[in-house]
């Protein structure tokens, strides 16, 4: 028998590890590479300008609303397995793991975010593959829910938008209408945004929220009424997006469509929040339907029921000073029940209810 590995799918920073590309920093995305297109912040590193990924020829392009300046720049070229490789030869050789002469450097600008050539690299096809490590795409619908909840009900230390937040508008000289506005005792007055939400709404947007997730479609009809049509229209697309692209059966026009479509929303959230709202994790939103194009429908790519079974190997732990053999104990236990369940006569089971 003779096994292949296809590619990996891992979190953001197990993606790092495995692949030997940092994600931190200006290039932290590691599929735009060298193309970078992230903004420096007060706060943090953002990544905005999802105007690259629209037609050259959109009326977007020509607006200065978004960074305050007119963008042609052409979308990032998706490297093959060779262009990895010939970055890679630019490393060094370095001794991996604890050594005396491991000290921490300076990388080169011809060594970008490479750290390490990764191991996967010694299969002899690793290089040829288009896909080669896939997002999960739990991690990235995590944290964008936490955004755009903590931006929304103003959650102390998830909100996005923040005093800093608001100098970086000042600092790109954009949507003056929320600047702050200073006062004579030298404090500041924050003015509200489109997504402000008054305790009252907070409330009952808070009872609707209970039990809900965000990007199941189900959230965004619980904004009508509470939040401005344009705010509201630009989840609900962002929801639909994400129904989309979960769907077990995918035709390659939908995925080539939904290519731009999440383009246009990533630019429409642009408009409506702050700089800071955009990070590495709402910028790789925008490669999911490429890996959906090489690697197949999401549904069959994303970390849910391994993480399932996870928790319930976990839930079998009784002694936690041998959590191994507590998991085993149960699982075999489990496994007995579930046979001896097959073959039991007058009591009434799942495997027997129809006879």
């Amino acid at each position: 028998m003779h096994a292949i590995l296809l590619w990996t799918i891992n979190d953001f920073l197990v993606y790092g590890n495995i692949s030997g590309w940092v994600t931190k920093g200006y290039m932290a995305c590691p599929v735009c590479n060298k193309y970078i297109p992230s903004h420096k912040l007060r706060s943090k590193i953002g990544y905005l300008s999802h105007r690259y990924f629209l037609p050259h020829d959109h009326a977007w392009r020509k607006s200065k609303r978004f960074d305050g300046k007119v963008n042609y720049q052409p979308s990032p070229i998706l490297l093959t397995g060779v262009d990895v490789m010939q970055q890679l030869s630019h490393l060094k050789n370095l001794d991996y793991g604890k050594h005396p002469n491991n000290k921490k450097r300076s990388r080169s600008a011809e060594e970008l975010n490479w750290t390490k050539k990764s191991i996967l690299f010694e299969l002899p096809y690793w290089c040829k593959l288009r896909l080669r490590h896939s997002l999960d795409v739990i991690h990235i619908e995590k944290n964008i829910c936490d955004n755009i909840l903590g931006t929304l009900l103003n959650l102390e230390g998830k909100t996005k938008d923040t005093i800093k937040a608001r100098l970086d508008l000042e600092d790109t000289k954009i949507r003056k209408e929320l600047h702050l506005v200073k006062r004579n005792d030298g404090s500041y007055i924050i003015l509200l945004t489109c997504y402000t939400m008054s305790n009252t709404k907070k409330k009952s947007f808070c009872k609707f929220l209970k039990g809900i997730k965000f990007l199941d479609g189900i959230l965004p009809i619980g904004m009508r009424g509470i939040l401005k049509k344009d705010v509201t229209a630009a989840l609900m697309e962002l929801g639909d997006f994400c129904h989309r692209i979960y769907r077990r059966t995918l035709i390659m026009d939908d995925i080539k469509k939904m290519c731009i479509d999440i383009s246009l929303i990533l630019c429409k959230l642009e408009m409506i929040f702050l700089p800071a709202f955009f990070d590495v994790m709402v910028h790789l939103v925008v490669y999911l339907p490429n890996e959906a194009l090489l690697g197949g429908p999401m549904a069959y790519q994303w970390m849910y029921p391994i993480q399932r079974f996870l928790g319930s190997l976990k839930r079998f732990v009784r002694n936690k000073a041998c959590p191994e053999g507590s998991i085993a104990e149960a699982y075999v236990v489990k496994e007995c029940l579930t046979f001896c369940s097959m073959y039991l006569r007058g009591i009434e089971t799942h495997f027997n209810m129809d006879e």
